[in-house]
């Protein structure tokens, strides 16, 4: 590891330790976790045990994982104008059918610096989807909880700040960040480098969203905003030239880093390297429109949202109809032991702004800026981060392909899927997940029948009361359908969490 990484740890890490030892330990707390999982060795895991778990998750059954953490939230300083946080949690995992192999992982390395409701965030950390319910939503389209995290910079507003002179009538949350991506031996690996690969790309994330009601008098409040990222920098080996491309070209490539990339990542401009004489903008720039209403009644709840994601610019406004959504509603029943939640979400992606593509040229100078080609990317293969994707996993992940290509081949999806769970009793929390999803492919490699898959997660969670801290977790996951095949697995999770107090 290079001097300036090891550097930037130690502050990281060190920094805060330093100040906390001069106020309290309170708000530190450990977890330890140990998890393994079973299924035959001929079969993937099931599609839940495998995803939506920040990049942990295994493609193979027959695996184990030792976790460690500590951290502490920049919430424990509630009462102080200057708040800080940290963690650090480092992950060993092991597969054990065939030949037995480990790896060790460094899940989070952070520290939140914040002052009042404005936090700066040094380091890699998980973040939870916007807008959604972590436990039973399928995810993000741009950013989700199915990839490990990123080492970025995040200048944010972690929580809804209320505009001065509204009464918390109008509130903001809004952020901006720049980071990069740790995959570099996985993309060399995976690929055997015999197809298109990145070394040491760089991330840039911004989202801004306007909240409409006062949560605290009003029965309703209304949530928008615009959520953008954007995948630039770093070198590009077994580049294709464009068939258009005037001059020469090398299929490895150092791709801009410098002050403009920075710029046109933030503000979408530029140009990539193998545009030839019809330039669109640099990078692999996506996002999604965020709209949610959340209803409050007397311990109860209920929230309708839709995300509506795009590449580039062609469906970022209303070029062409926003047929392809992600809708949702989540429906928070008052105290029982029954179903304390529940969600249902339908995504579709199949029209990604139509069958064709043209450039305007003299012969025909109409431009048609479709098929988009959710995930994938000319140049940096797919939005993904070491074979998972960072939206969501419906799209299934490159981790996925037997050809070794990082790409997204079934992004032409629809999809239902419903999510409970409940607290049976005061030891006691349950979970399922089932999901109905049918696959077209791409618009370049269609399937010749519709893939269909579905996946199922029944999940219990046992904490005794006379051993605070501990839980007992087991997961049953199951396939079937064309899609992933049919599959059976089961997982099981012990974790104990403790809070470290000053004596």
């Amino acid at each position: 590891m290079k001097r300036i990484p090891l550097t930037i740890i130690f502050l990281t890490m060190c920094l805060p330790l330093r100040v906390q030892a001069g106020n309290h330990i309170d708000g530190i707390y450990y977890t330890a976790t140990l998890q393994g999982s079973i299924g035959a060795d001929d079969e993937k895991s099931p599609f839940w045990l495998t995803n939506n778990h920040y990049g942990l998750g295994r493609l193979e059954c027959n695996a184990a994982l030792l976790r460690a953490s500590i951290q502490r939230d920049a919430e424990a300083d509630s009462l102080r104008k200057w708040r800080i946080g940290y963690g650090a949690d480092i992950v060993g995992m092991v597969k054990y059918n065939g030949r037995a192999s480990s790896n060790i992982v460094l899940q989070q390395l952070y520290t939140d610096f914040q002052f009042k409701g404005i936090r700066l965030s040094i380091g890699q950390k998980e973040r939870p989807s916007e807008l959604k319910n972590q436990h039973l939503s399928t995810g993000g389209m741009t950013s989700g909880i199915n990839a490990r995290p990123l080492p970025m910079i995040r200048l944010e507003l972690p929580d809804f700040l209320a505009i001065p002179g509204t009464k918390n009538w109008l509130a903001i949350k809004a952020h901006i960040a720049y980071g990069i991506y740790t995959d570099n031996r996985w993309q060399k690996d995976f690929t055997h480098k015999t197809s298109l690969y990145t070394a040491n790309s760089l991330y840039h994330s911004k989202a801004g969203l306007l909240r409409i009601g006062n949560p605290k008098k009003s029965h309703m409040t209304v949530t928008a905003g615009l959520e953008m990222s954007c995948q630039f920098g770093g070198e590009a080996w077994n580049l294709r030239d464009r068939a258009d491309h005037t001059g020469d070209f090398d299929s490895h490539q150092k791709l801009p880093h410098g002050g403009k990339a920075f710029w046109h990542a933030f503000i979408p401009g530029g140009s990539d390297t193998n545009d030839g004489n019809y330039a669109n903008i640099e990078g692999n720039q996506l996002g999604s429109w965020h709209l949610r209403l959340d209803f409050y009644g007397k311990g109860w709840g209920m929230s309708l949202y839709a995300e509506h994601f795009f590449e580039d610019h062609s469906m970022l406004f209303l070029q062409y109809p926003w047929k392809d959504m992600l809708y949702g509603a989540e429906v928070n029943l008052p105290s029982n032991p029954v179903v304390s939640s529940m969600v249902y979400e339908y995504l579709r992606t199949a029209d990604q702004s139509g069958p064709i593509y043209h450039d305007a040229n003299a012969i025909l100078p109409e431009q048609v800026s479709a098929v988009d080609n959710y995930y994938n990317h000319h140049i940096y293969g797919g939005w993904q981060h070491a074979g998972f994707s960072m939206g969501n996993p419906l799209i299934l992940s490159p981790l996925y392909n037997t050809n070794k290509k990082i790409v997204f081949t079934d992004n032409r999806i629809t999809a239902h899927h419903v999510g409970l769970e409940g607290h049976p009793c005061k030891e006691g929390y349950y979970r399922i997940l089932f999901t109905h999803e049918k696959s077209l492919g791409t618009y370049s490699q269609p399937h010749n029948n519709p893939q269909r898959g579905k996946f199922l997660l029944v999940e219990g969670t046992y904490s005794p009361r006379r051993a605070k801290g501990l839980s007992l977790t087991f997961s049953y996951g199951q396939n079937s359908g064309s899609l992933l095949g049919n599959s059976k697995g089961g997982m099981l999770t012990i974790s104990y969490q403790g809070q470290m107090k000053k004596k």
